[in-house]
């Protein structure tokens, strides 16, 4: 493509060069730039793009875009000066690869909880409709019978529309993304054009890089506010949890239709009229515009019923029939590590779950109560380098909902697992324990060990934090850890 039209649109300060290059590809990464490369300087938190500009030329980069002129010359080599490489990556991502966005119906799920859940049923419902369905999220990417690994719940802006491109290109016509916090924060997905944003809700994550609860809250607002704003689709919806305080924050600007969901707002869009919660799953009778709605799930808890309003909300509004939406979710069984069985032969319920925060580690152990006829014994841990106001929260929600709680090692990364503890802890102490008993086992292999040999017939073994994980990072490597894996192994050496 040539150059000109890779950079339409752009805010450019300075082009040093000529914008009528032939260009064959674009990177950020100079290791990853071939003859006749478009390279962009991006700035991040641990290395400056811009120090590889040199690199980048020997590689073969013909032009470079960057925030600051390079302090040497590079002859036959265009250099674009832009206010902001990020909004420019976005950009020139999104004409290289012929703004794929306009031709897909593009649903952005955000929020600090349910976002996974809420693409996974709509995946199950556009599927029941035979429509070719793509999904980008935390687990992983998947289109057209293929899936890759996920490296970041939303990708970098370039490797989104290349993806995106060819999702598009081998049919797929519907894709569900989650949008992160910082995603939106770091303009990956500034040019996407957008057929809903939905919003599930906002509770207490991510605050060591956002610093204060208002501005995690202010950027999950620029999906609507911004992206869905400007897109070029005909017919918009904002579909917002009315149930959330910060959902009724969100949809006093919210653009195009705002569609409202509640399980208990009779002047929602979309409410529960009737439901009922048990060990078997979910059923509800759901009042919408498009007539009522019964729905039989066998997921589990309060939390995902509220998920399966999100999904239904979308579908419906973004053309998918009743019909299909009931059928869908009355056949979806599970989401990988969310609230995922293990199956064993010990007469005990051993469950797996991605709860992370204080907001969702409450959800699940309330969804769990219910199950469980014995006791509800909990392992969890909280992660290094990442919000440290949050460890002791969850210690008082884990002291508060189980009946044995085992406090243990998450991904500790580069701080101490004992000292993460130490702050769990502050807030363990805090409740009254009554007799339950309580253990401190940093090594997270020994404390889901220790939390299936301590369980009888009839209680509930519920290992939270990690979910679909299948690794652990200590310092700054990843080693193979899979909390299935390991209480597998567990069941074993105990039936052995």
């Amino acid at each position: 493509m040539i150059l000109s039209d890779i950079i339409k649109g752009l805010k450019i300060k300075n082009l040093h060069g000529h914008d009528s290059l032939e260009i064959s590809g674009i990177s950020f990464d100079s290791q990853q730039i071939r003859d006749s490369y478009l390279f962009v300087a991006l700035r991040g938190e641990k290395t400056d793009g811009h120090e590889y500009v040199e690199s980048a030329v020997e590689q073969g980069a013909k032009a470079v875009i960057l925030e600051e002129h390079p302090q040497k010359d590079f002859p036959g080599v265009s250099i674009i000066e832009v206010p902001d490489s990020r909004e420019a990556l976005a950009g020139v991502s999104a004409n290289f690869y012929r703004h794929p966005t306009k031709e897909l119906c593009l649903v952005g799920i955000t929020g600090t909880n349910g976002k996974t859940t809420v693409t996974y049923l709509l995946e199950s419902i556009w599927k029941e409709e035979n429509k070719n369905p793509g999904i980008i999220g935390t687990i992983d990417y998947r289109f057209g019978g293929k899936k890759f690994k996920a490296s970041m719940t939303t990708p970098e802006s370039l490797d989104l529309m290349r993806m995106l491109r060819e999702m598009r290109d081998s049919g797929t016509d519907n894709v569900a993304m989650e949008v992160s916090s910082h995603a939106i924060d770091k303009e990956r997905v500034l040019e996407c054009h957008f057929d809903a944003a939905v919003f599930t809700n906002l509770t207490q994550d991510h605050l060591d890089y956002h610093g204060t609860i208002e501005d995690y809250l202010n950027v999950k607002k620029r999906l609507f506010t911004e992206l869905l704003y400007k897109s070029e689709k005909k017919h918009t919806f904002s579909i917002i949890n009315l149930d959330d305080p910060a959902g009724a924050e969100i949809a006093k600007d919210a653009p195009g239709e705002l569609i409202t969901y509640s399980l208990k707002d009779v002047n929602a869009s979309v409410y529960v009229e009737e439901s009922r919660i048990t060990d078997c799953g979910i059923y509800a009778r759901v009042k919408t515009p498009y007539g009522n709605l019964e729905i039989n799930s066998k997921l589990f808890g309060e939390h995902n019923l509220a998920n399966i309003l999100a999904a239904l909300s979308s579908a419906l509004f973004t053309g998918s029939s009743v019909e299909a939406v009931e059928a869908a979710v009355s056949g979806f069984t599970a989401v990988p590590g969310r609230l995922e069985r293990v199956e064993n032969p010990l007469g005990i319920r051993i469950l797996v779950d991605y709860a992370h925060t204080p907001d969702a580690l409450n959800n699940v152990l309330l969804a769990v109560k219910p199950l469980t006829r014995g006791r509800i014994i909990l392992v969890f841990g909280c992660g290094g380098d990442r919000d440290r106001t949050k460890r002791p929260k969850m210690g008082i929600i884990g002291r508060e909902r189980s009946d044995v709680l085992i406090v243990t090692s998450d991904n500790p990364r580069t701080e101490s697992p004992e000292a993460i503890i130490d702050e769990i802890e502050h807030g363990v102490f805090q409740v009254k324990a009554d007799g339950r008993p309580y253990y401190r086992v940093a090594d997270r292999k020994e404390a889901i060990r220790r939390a299936i040999g301590v369980a009888e017939k009839n209680d509930t073994v519920l290992i939270a934090g990690k979910g679909h994980e299948d690794y652990q990072i200590i310092g700054a490597k990843k080693y193979p850890f899979d909390d299935r894996e390991v209480a597998r192994e567990a069941v074993r050496e105990i039936k052995n």
